[in-house]
């Protein structure tokens, strides 16, 4: 089975968020399960349907947090040794070619990606088209809009 990437940062991120899963939000839940069910008949208890609702979302999420942690392989950004190449875990600040806008991102796993934050799946188009690339390097990327072409400015690995 292949094992999927994910950098250190997000390990740490998603165990922080099983660990609340488990010792916050599990109690609560199953405290609120308890109260409603003592209301009396379930079959018209909207109390109860929403606790056992939010239960299975919770219980849900908690598998998919532990198969996601099991199956990664973790890479620590700092200690990579790949000179001036665009890897896994780089911090890539690209220059579009139209209008001059900067825009920086890292590479992460499927499971951590976030764009809001700047963090971008390696399966992504973008970062498939930065791979293995070096500063200077010019990329051309098939956009929803369109192919846009970016220049790698700087590469970091932090």
């Amino acid at each position: 089975m292949n094992r999927a990437p994910i950098t250190l940062a997000g390990e740490e991120k998603l165990k922080a968020e099983l660990k609340r899963l488990k010792t916050e939000e599990r109690p609560k839940i199953i405290d609120a399960v308890a109260e409603a069910r003592a209301h009396g008949d379930l079959k018209e208890n909207a109390e109860y349907h929403a606790a056992r609702e939010q239960q299975s979302f919770t219980e849900g999420r908690i598998a998919e947090l532990e198969s996601i942690i099991s199956n990664a392989e973790v890479i620590d950004v700092t200690n990579l040794n790949v000179g001036d190449k665009v890897v896994f875990g780089a911090t890539v600040v690209l220059e579009e070619e139209e209008s001059g806008d900067h825009v920086t991102y890292q590479i992460v796993g499927d499971a951590e990606a976030d764009i809001e934050a700047g963090k971008i799946s390696i399966s992504s188009p973008i970062a498939r088209a930065m791979i293995g690339k070096s500063e200077d390097d010019e990329i051309e990327v098939l956009a929803p809009g369109g192919n846009k072409v970016y220049f790698i400015e700087s590469i970091k690995y932090i």
